[in-house]
């Protein structure tokens, strides 16, 4: 068993790393034309004032799910410290 662990964690690392190839970057430059990106910008204002009426966007989602996250990732790292403890003895 002790063998195929790091092979694990090597398939694992670069699962995730695949994944994150898919993910769409951002860029600082747009990619439509003047006119339309006008256009879109005309359509967006009432959206973009009432953001700037109420003082900003609504956060309160991402913080409690950030703190779950990071709860759970502390529980599985206090998990596999006790693992490790039990299987030393």
């Amino acid at each position: 068993m002790t063998t195929r662990r790091p092979l694990l964690t090597a398939v694992a690392a670069g699962t995730v790393l695949c994944a994150l190839w898919f993910v769409p970057t951002a860029h600082a430059t747009p990619e439509r034309p003047e006119k339309q990106q006008d256009a879109l910008a005309a359509a967006a204002a009432p959206a973009a004032q009432e953001l700037a009426a109420s003082g900003g966007v609504d956060t309160t989602p991402y913080v409690f799910g950030g703190i779950a996250f990071v709860a759970a990732g502390g529980a599985l790292v206090t998990g596999a410290a006790r693992r490790s403890r039990g299987a030393a003895r």
